[in-house]
């Protein structure tokens, strides 16, 4: 996969944030007074589709998050997209968190899913199986196969993947966008040495606080 300079603002908002200005704009000449609500839009349209560049950590078998928000699941469960025993870690993320997913190692892509499903809230545990959603099986250098999940929530009806079997990612760099409240799952190596906890903010494809912190990431081991 080319990697490729982006804007701050996600490509993938422009076309609302320009409609929303335009019609602020029509409505503010008409009457300042109606337009306020109307530009409040804008200014949320305009923090939803941030995309700040990110300072990723390069460390060998180190995964970083693919995705903002909130850790909502870590556990060991039965990976069924590659069929195996593995631990999952479930990163929710609502409206008011950046939505640009993040390759989560430097990985080549094996294999692309595509599912239809409901639109459950993301938070739910059958979000993963029931609601839809893409999947990427990423494989390291070093053999390590990593799931990584894209799902659709109850107010997200939008999945954007640009990546695509055979791609190589490099670590942190920008492969998808989900629109307006999401998840994504990790499905990790059994053994992987987990250094997150549940309720932790995580950031995609950066590693969080000074070195004498605890890292926001995965290490494969």
């Amino acid at each position: 996969m080319a990697k490729k300079a982006y804007p701050i603002i996600a490509k993938e908002g422009w076309p609302f944030l320009i409609a929303s200005i335009v019609i602020s704009a029509f409505v503010f000449n008409l009457c300042a007074l109606w337009s306020i609500p109307l530009w409040v839009i804008s200014l949320f349209i305009l923090q939803f589709f941030r995309d700040p560049k990110r300072s990723t950590p390069s460390k060998k078998n180190m995964v970083v998050s693919a995705a903002d928000g909130k850790v909502i699941v870590i556990e060991k469960c039965k990976d069924d997209y590659l069929n195996r025993r593995a631990i999952k870690v479930s990163v929710f993320m609502n409206v008011f968190n950046v939505h640009s997913n993040k390759s989560p190692i430097k990985s080549i892509i094996m294999n692309k899913w595509y599912f239809p499903g409901k639109f459950l809230n993301a938070a739910l545990s059958k979000a993963s199986l029931e609601n839809e959603r893409c999947a990427l099986h990423l494989k390291t250098k070093e053999g390590f196969d990593i799931t990584c999940v894209q799902i659709a929530g109850l107010i997200a009806r939008r999945i954007l993947c640009y990546a695509n079997k055979g791609d190589a990612l490099e670590v942190g760099e920008r492969y998808g966008f989900i629109r307006f409240g999401s998840r994504v799952d990790l499905y990790l190596p059994i053994n992987s040495k987990i250094k997150v906890t549940l309720g932790d903010k995580v950031f995609n494809g950066e590693k969080i606080g000074r070195a004498s912190c605890r890292e926001r990431v995965y290490v494969l081991v």
